[in-house]
């Protein structure tokens, strides 16, 4: 996978790819915005995964080189940044950037959401295996094209938010998702002030489902599906 690492300190970008090297990552270097436009413009090579945009940078400010990436592509960008205030998250988000993350950082927390952003294939893009149709775990049905779901052929209606939590556990069944990794891909936001949403739309899929087992909550960690039996 190739990312592209936007961070004008040259120490915190070799300790970084060093980590992200070591995890399979291709990581190329820009130090400023101009660097990472330039290297985001089409070419033969094997397109990016994913950007780690930091903000601080010496030619122009990292939200203006956010909303020139999203002028011209979709491709995940998260935010790396140590400015932690609220406003400054919110503007981050609503200049189109999938994720923000305050340094210091956890690194494990990191790949964690790197690997979120970039399981979301941007629209239009049609490389890769073709996704399935449909999940089937005992009673439970999900058509994930049309997004419907049912149990014992009953069909059960979902929130848009409630069906793609649904859906994002149910594609890697028995796997725990920690809560920060759902906040980013279903609500793509922060964690920072979402857990009770999380909790509430849980304990909505539990009982709409009438399946209460279905969701395990993994203490201090997250949740995840156990799959009923037929």
């Amino acid at each position: 996978m190739r990312l592209l690492l936007v961070e004008d300190d040259d120490h915190v970008a070799a300790a970084l790819s060093a980590v992200l090297a070591r995890h399979g990552f291709q990581v190329v270097h820009a130090r400023n915005g101009e660097e990472a436009l330039r290297a985001l413009l089409p070419a033969e090579k094997e397109p990016f995964s994913v950007v780690l945009l930091d903000l601080g940078l010496p030619d122009q400010d990292g939200y203006e080189v956010c909303g020139k990436i999203r002028k011209r592509s979709a491709i995940p960008v998260i935010m790396v940044t140590a400015r932690a205030d609220v406003r400054s998250r919110i503007h981050g988000l609503n200049l189109g950037a999938d994720d923000y993350v305050v340094k210091p950082y956890d690194t494990g927390e990191l790949l964690a959401r790197i690997h979120a952003v970039a399981r979301r294939r941007p629209p239009g893009e049609d490389t890769g295996p073709t996704p399935l149709a449909a999940l089937r775990l005992g009673p439970v049905r999900i058509e994930l094209p049309t997004r419907r779901v049912s149990v014992d052929d009953h069909e059960v209606q979902l929130t848009r938010k409630e069906f793609d939590l649904l859906a994002l556990l149910a594609q890697r069944p028995g796997v725990v998702f920690r809560r920060e990794q759902i906040i980013s891909e279903v609500w793509r936001t922060s964690w920072e002030g979402t857990g009770r949403t999380l909790e509430v739309h849980v304990a909505s899929l539990r009982s709409k489902l009438r399946l209460p087992a279905l969701i395990e909550t993994v203490r201090g960690v997250g949740y995840r599906l156990v799959p009923p039996s037929a």
